[in-house]
């Protein structure tokens, strides 16, 4: 049994995963709760389609059968991956996702036991939500041995789907998580810094990104930090105040605020994807003043999501991982992102 399910295969991301899927001769079923929007994707690829809703744990275990593993592509993972890895967990899938969100990360890794006593894989942030960043903490961290710290800073940016903006709006209310001495606490307020994608100098701004939790798995580097290239809608965001934060996750305003994003075009498109490029820096230190850094240079965000979701899934339905709960790295090793196009990575 090696069928890959694709579930919200509908949406801006899933909708790519479908296609490079059938461009790499595979037949993925397709599947979301909605009938009327899936049937005329899966007619276009001739591709199998299954409809069952999040919210309907029998009708989403029946979905699942036959099925080796499930890219999970439907967020805010915050509210669709509990539910999914339920399912998977009880239908006898492995479950892949993309998502980048800190808690999802956290409440998959303490589902490793059940994972095991499964046979089954758990492996979040199967996208450029973390494979690029998890793969060069880890390489940077073995340049290091025993490095007590670490950064990972993130810039260029090709645009933004409108699950992903949800996801963004969603995590507004939890400030800045970062690792501290092992545990992830919640900054004040987001740190600013610097950091020189290979053009000098760029401004950034801390925020909570998934890798705050991935690469404590990954590396074991107890103190970690993320920052991101401090475009202005970023940065303004990052900086609202706690009290404003608690009001826009409150249920009347991201009610008004996904209308708005409703509006917005579905992602990024695909000349701008083609054009792109994203940049990584991770640098890690020790308590006797040793550093290390390395810088890498990929594919835009949604193009390197689909490329690596879809070869972890294929890799992991084939019985190539070890089950339990895995991060890209313990799954794949830190040079698992240089078998992609377009990634190159330099130690400085």
């Amino acid at each position: 049994m090696t069928a890959i399910l694709i579930y919200g295969a509908t949406g801006y991301t899933g909708q790519l995963l479908a296609a490079h899927a059938v461009g790499q001769g595979l037949h993925p079923i397709l599947a979301g709760r909605d009938a009327h929007t899936l049937r005329p994707l899966a007619s276009r690829l001739g591709l199998e389609m299954r409809v069952a809703r999040l919210d309907d744990a029998e009708g989403l275990r029946a979905a699942l059968a036959a099925v080796a593993a499930v890219i999970h592509a439907a967020g805010p993972f915050s509210k669709t991956a509990r539910p999914m890895v339920e399912a998977c967990l009880a239908a006898g899938a492995h479950y892949v996702d993309i998502t980048g969100e800190i808690a999802v990360l956290e409440a998959l890794a303490a589902q490793d036991a059940a994972a095991k006593a499964a046979g089954l894989v758990l492996l979040p942030a199967a996208g450029f939500d973390v494979v690029p960043s998890d793969c060069l903490a880890a390489h940077v961290a073995g340049r290091l041995p025993g490095a007590t710290h670490l950064r990972i800073s993130i810039g260029g940016f090709g645009g933004f789907s409108r699950g992903t903006a949800r996801t963004m709006v969603e995590g507004i209310a939890w400030g800045t998580r970062v690792r501290r001495d092992g545990r992830i606490v919640e900054l004040p307020s987001p740190p600013r810094g610097t950091a020189d994608f290979g053009a000098g100098p760029r401004r950034t701004v801390g925020l909570g990104w998934g890798d705050v939790s991935s690469a404590w798995y990954s590396t074991g580097v107890p103190n970690i930090d993320v920052y991101f290239e401090a475009f202005p809608a970023m940065a303004a965001a990052a900086g609202l105040p706690a009290g404003i934060r608690r009001i826009i996750a409150g249920e009347t305003a991201q009610r008004l605020i996904n209308r708005g994003i409703d509006r917005l075009p579905a992602g990024p498109s695909a000349a701008a994807r083609e054009k792109a490029r994203s940049t990584f820096l991770a640098e890690a230190w020790d308590g006797a003043g040793r550093r290390a850094a390395s810088r890498m240079e990929t594919a835009e965000g949604y193009t390197l999501t689909v490329w690596t979701a879809l070869e972890i899934a294929r890799r992991v339905a084939a019985g190539q991982v070890a089950p339990g709960f895995h991060t890209p790295v313990t799954a794949f090793g830190a040079d698992f992102i240089l078998g992609f196009p377009h990634v190159t990575r330099t130690d400085l």
